[in-house]
């Protein structure tokens, strides 16, 4: 759970920064892409713990 805590919070850091400053667009996509894997990452791990579970 701290992974996925630490990735959601460089990918917000990474979409505020490419999103401020102009020229930094790549920042923005990397965050957006890294925030995309992150949501993939938990319910990947959220489908595994119900099976488990049944």
């Amino acid at each position: 759970m701290i992974l996925f805590l630490v990735l959601l919070v460089f990918a917000i850091v990474l979409v505020i920064i490419g999103a401020a400053v102009e020229g930094m667009q790549y920042l923005l996509s990397i965050g957006v892409l890294l925030l995309i894997a992150d949501v993939g990452y938990l319910a990947v791990r959220s489908a595994l713990r119900r099976r488990r579970v049944r």
